[in-house]
């Protein structure tokens, strides 16, 4: 597997992630040998230790932003930490999602006892129905959505969507499995569609204001042609 680099400068390096693969291993995890994070790929085919500066879901394909000091990545975080950077994503769900819509819902944190503020932006840029029937409808509807949290709360974009009943394809854990099996099983689409797609923000060094895009995996590529829904990044 080779790296798909989408910027870089002394600072930092983005890269655009692959699906389902983890950013760094846990501490203590069983599956090191069994598998090479985003840090490890970075390790092998730059030659560096880096530090990510934000999260992103091992089943999330797309943008990420990775520090080359720890000295940095603070610096890089307030960006996150103010709103001073905007966060473009792209889901496929279950059902026509509303034409546009604010999710102002509390998720989770990683401590599960809390809920905490979160809210994202929606914008639905595509619909279709298929004649496929999926339980109990004997027709199934999807739409492709435009993410923009304004937070950054855990799995936030996976559960807000779920609460407005437009899970995310593929979303084991808040999706639908009917859908997610229709989808595997007459396209050979396995993988959760949620896809960091852009980040726009002023370097905090150069102070210059970069817009960078992750291409969109295979699988995506795959489902535009076959819904004709026009790819977002071209």
């Amino acid at each position: 597997m080779s790296l798909d680099i989408i910027f870089e400068d002394q600072f930092i390096i983005c890269v655009n992630k692959p699906n389902n693969m983890l950013v760094h291993h846990a501490h203590h995890s069983r599956n090191v040998a069994d598998e090479t994070s985003l840090l490890q790929l970075i390790q092998v085919e730059k030659g560096i230790k880096v530090y990510p500066i934000h999260r992103l879901d091992r089943k999330t394909s797309g943008i990420i932003l990775l520090a080359k000091e720890t000295i940095n990545v603070s610096k890089f975080q307030e960006l996150f930490t103010n709103n001073e950077i905007e966060k473009t994503y792209y889901g496929v769900v279950r059902g026509f999602s509303p034409e546009t819509k604010i999710i102002d819902s509390p998720v989770k944190g990683r401590d599960a006892s809390i809920h905490k503020d979160a809210l994202t932006y929606l914008k639905t840029l595509e619909q279709i129905v298929l004649e496929i029937p999926v339980k109990p409808y004997d027709c199934s509807r999807y739409s492709l959505v435009e993410l923009k949290p304004k937070t950054g709360r855990m799995h936030q974009l996976r559960v807000h969507t779920s609460k407005i009943s437009h899970p995310l394809i593929g979303d084991i854990k808040y999706g639908d499995k009917n859908h997610d099996v229709m989808f595997d099983e007459n396209f050979g689409w396995k993988n959760m569609f949620l896809h960091a797609g852009q980040l726009k923000f002023k370097h905090p060094f150069s102070e210059e204001v970069l817009i960078l895009k992750a291409k969109f995996p295979k699988n995506w590529i795959s489902l535009f042609e076959e819904f004709t829904w026009t790819n977002p990044h071209s």
